[in-house]
């Protein structure tokens, strides 16, 4: 399985579907299925039951799943891809467009 280029934390911007160019904050990954959680990004409508956690029970709108290849990590307020490369002895990602490295 290939590395995750984007981690929880990251904010991203969405390059394709029905939230195209809205930027968020990456809230979880899923490596297995190569999805992300991003912070008012596919929000979709949950009918829940009353339960302990929720006494009151109804419709919650929450953020679905978004596939990592629709979006792209936001440096210095612009889109860009991202690599990794050495620094030392440590595996570090970098912007690709720029070149700095991001952590």
């Amino acid at each position: 399985m290939a590395t995750m280029k984007i981690k929880k934390g990251d904010t991203v911007k969405v390059i394709t579907g029905k939230d195209k160019d809205k930027e968020g904050k990456v809230i979880a990954v899923n490596r297995k299925n190569n999805t992300l959680l991003v912070e008012g990004v596919n929000m979709v409508t949950k009918h829940t039951k009353p339960s302990m956690a929720n006494q009151q029970g109804g419709i919650v709108h929450q953020e679905g799943p978004i596939d990592a290849s629709n979006v792209m990590y936001v440096h210095n307020g612009k889109p860009t891809r991202i690599g990794f490369k050495m620094d030392g002895d440590k595996k570090v990602r970098f912007a690709k467009s720029t070149g700095d490295v991001i952590d």
